[in-house]
């Protein structure tokens, strides 16, 4: 299991888990989703610069995973 630390669920998002890295004193934010439960698909990335995740890259995230999912669904 991964440490919350670095692998978060976020809340009040349409299945949207981030991943959290820093690099010196820079931190980066990745979120994305589960498909399956096995593979680990990003959809975006950005600096960190404030506690909260920005919801304009929630909403990417989850604008990512239904396109995702559509063409997985076409296939």
């Amino acid at each position: 299991m991964v440490p919350q630390e670095y692998f978060k669920k976020l809340q009040n998002s349409d299945g949207i888990w981030e991943i959290r890295v820093k690099q010196g004193n820079n931190a980066f934010r990745l979120p994305g989703f589960l498909d399956k439960g096995k593979l680990v698909i990003l959809t975006n990335g950005f600096a960190k610069k404030s506690q909260k995740t920005p919801l304009q890259e929630i909403a990417l995230a989850e604008q990512r995973k239904h396109e995702y999912q559509e063409r997985a669904h076409h296939e």
